[in-house]
């Protein structure tokens, strides 16, 4: 949990990963003081103070309190690592033939609604339930997560105006919160899912990515990418899924063991059920904007 976003000198956010490493001109949004992109191959890309960390960010750090999107990429719902592997398991003995659970789980699995009790005395897995075990279809995952975008959109809208009606102490960190939110989630719904099929002679590989650009530009620089490991290579792209920027960190989850890494490039996938795969992409209906999207995409700001 970490500081991702500066201000710039016309009050825009700017996401770390537009800035490149060192001091920069850009503050926090919390206290106003200047901050220094740390970009380094062990933590996560962040901002730090280039000063003294103010309070604000340090207590939301320490108590993980900076907010970030339900399900965007963290898959295991705040689970110890005790209780994913007891919910693994169940997925790997029961889950995956769709069978009834009839041994008693974990109370916090059932408390966290990933494991109901069915009609027949059973428990089973619940959509929610399958997404830490990668178990949940795309099209699916999105009626999950969806809500919950919009749920935290509208809880962190209202606190900060409930902070502006009692002119708070708060206020200023409570539309901070609400600023770095809605960042996140702009970030998202501009962007394009896009998933390509790679041949190149003896592999057939598969890429999935995200895109605010044109195709063309992206599978340009895929191009380029590619051509450091092979001298031959054609690319098609199967689909494009506008707004749909959400999906590619739990398609990654989802089909992690299909991952295929080519030198330092990550994104590229060896399917061995190239049909399945196809079928839980193409499931994915056209995304219907909200209007608390496109205000979101307007920068409509409080």
């Amino acid at each position: 949990m970490w500081l991702k976003y500066g201000v710039s000198q016309d009050n825009a956010l700017v996401s770390i990963e537009d800035v490149p490493s060192g001091k920069t001109l850009l503050t926090c949004v919390y206290c106003g003081e200047g901050l220094t992109a740390k970009k380094g191959k062990v933590k996560e890309h962040h901002f730090a103070h280039t000063e003294e960390t103010c309070r604000p960010v340090a207590n939301r750090i320490a108590n993980r309190e900076i907010p970030s999107l339900p399900l965007y990429d963290n898959f295991n719902i705040q689970l110890s690592g005790k209780e994913l592997e007891e919910l693994k398991v169940f997925w790997q003995n029961y889950g995956v033939r769709n069978e009834g659970i009839f041994i008693k789980p974990s109370l916090r699995l059932v408390l966290s609604k990933l494991l109901t009790l069915n009609s027949q005395g059973f428990y089973e897995f619940t959509d929610l339930g399958k997404i830490p075990v990668g178990g949940l279809p795309l099209a699916l995952f999105d009626e999950v997560q969806e809500p919950l975008l919009l749920d935290k959109l509208l809880q962190l809208e209202g606190i900060a105006e409930r902070a502006r009606l009692i002119n708070s102490r708060h206020l200023i960190e409570r539309v901070a919160d609400l600023r770095i939110y809605r960042a996140q989630l702009k970030s998202i719904l501009e962007r394009s899912l896009y998933f390509l099929e790679i041949k190149t002679g003896r592999k057939t590989l598969h890429k999935i990515g995200v895109t605010k650009r044109p195709i063309e530009e992206r599978i340009n620089e895929v191009q380029r990418d590619l051509a450091t490991y092979f001298k031959q290579f054609e690319i098609q792209v199967i689909d494009t899924w506008k707004h749909r920027g959400n999906v590619e960190l739990y398609f990654k989850h989802r089909y992690k063991k299909s991952n295929y890494k080519i030198g330092t490039l990550t994104e590229y996938f060896k399917l061995k059920d190239i049909e399945s795969v196809y079928s839980d992409l193409r499931q994915m209906k056209p995304k219907v904007l909200s209007q608390a999207e496109l205000d979101v995409l307007e920068q409509r700001v409080f």
